[in-house]
C-alpha cells in the first residue's frame, strides 16, 4: 500500500502557475502508473494527466493538455503537476493516485490515493 499527499494548492488569479506536489510513502512509486484527478464544485471526479513509470509516457486530458505538466522524480517518490495559464474551470481538488502497470483514465484503476489539495483560481 501506498500513502500519498499532495501539496501546493492554494489561490491563484487567472493566468497564474502553480505546482501541485504529491509525496509517496510506504512504497516506492517506480514503475507505478502514477496520476492527477480534480473534482470541481458539481462536478464528478475527472481524469487530468498521467505518467508512465519510466517518466516518458504521458497522457492529459484535452481540458488541460498544453497548460499543465505532468512528472515525477522517482529518487524522491515525488510526481508533480505544473500548471500553467490557470483559468476559473480549474477550480477543483487536485488528487494523486498511484496504480499498476494497466492504469489508464479511470479512477477504479487505481487503489492508492492522497487526500487532496484545493486549488483556486479567480477571474
Amino acid at each position: 500500500q501506498v500513502q500519498l499527499v499532495e501539496s501546493g494548492g492554494g489561490l491563484a488569479q487567472a493566468g497564474d502557475s502553480l505546482r501541485l506536489s504529491c509525496l509517496a510513502s510506504g512504497r516506492t512509486i517506480t514503475r507505478y502508473i502514477m496520476a492527477w484527478f480534480r473534482r470541481a464544485p458539481g462536478k464528478e471526479r475527472e481524469f487530468v494527466a498521467r505518467i508512465h513509470w519510466s517518466g516518458d509516457s504521458t497522457y492529459y486530458a484535452d481540458s488541460v493538455k498544453g497548460r499543465f505538466t505532468i512528472s515525477r522524480d522517482n529518487a524522491k517518490n515525488t510526481v508533480y503537476l505544473q500548471m500553467h495559464s490557470l483559468n476559473p474551470d480549474d477550480t477543483a481538488t487536485y488528487y494523486c493516485a498511484a496504480g499498476p502497470y494497466y492504469s489508464t483514465i479511470y479512477a477504479y484503476e487505481y487503489a492508492n490515493w492522497g487526500q487532496g489539495t484545493q486549488v483556486t483560481v479567480s477571474s
